[in-house]
């Protein structure tokens, strides 16, 4: 019983410091399910669903004027150098680390920082940006568009496929 009381003892204490992984269970992932559950009205853990994800890119909430994708880079991995003309993006990573870049031009990337777990990134619309995965683990973060960027119920699984589609259909969102 001693045992069992000493978890939950820490947890408490961390909990009074801030700390929010303590209240995940070996199931929490169990009860996330990954789709797009816009427009309708929805609460949901974003650290869950966006720590489950294994897709490079899923739109999770797709509403008529802002969305939100979650992603998961690979070691080494990037999402690869793009603008928005009319779109502001908002990204927050939520495990791993990463080198974000961004720009007037794409052969202009001035502006370099190193970012990590709990840190957030604005990206203002008509900036050139890439965020390329540095650490040792897939970089998991949630993008927020506004206005919406992709197609409803979007589900890239790699880079490439991501690539092909925006090759595709990006004509149609702009």
């Amino acid at each position: 019983m001693k045992t069992k009381t000493i978890p939950a003892l820490a947890c408490l204490l961390l909990l009074g410091w801030g700390a929010t992984a303590c209240h995940r269970g070996s199931d929490a992932k169990a009860n996330v399910t990954l789709q797009d559950f816009g427009p309708a009205p929805i609460v949901l853990n974003i650290d869950d669903h966006t720590l489950a994800n294994p897709n490079f890119r899923l739109a999770l909430w797709t509403g008529s004027k802002l969305q939100v994708a979650l992603m998961s880079i690979p070691v080494g991995g990037e999402i690869g150098l793009e603008d928005h003309p009319d779109t502001d993006q908002f990204l927050r990573i939520e495990d791993g680390q990463a080198r974000v870049m961004m720009g007037d031009t794409k052969d202009s990337l001035t502006f370099v920082r190193t970012a990590k777990k709990d840190f957030a990134i604005f990206v203002p619309a008509g900036k050139w940006h890439n965020l390329i995965n540095t650490g040792d683990k897939p970089l998991k973060l949630y993008s927020i568009y506004a206005p919406v960027e992709h197609p409803r119920g979007t589900v890239h699984k790699t880079f490439e496929e991501a690539e092909a589609a925006e090759a595709e259909n990006h004509h149609t969102l702009k």
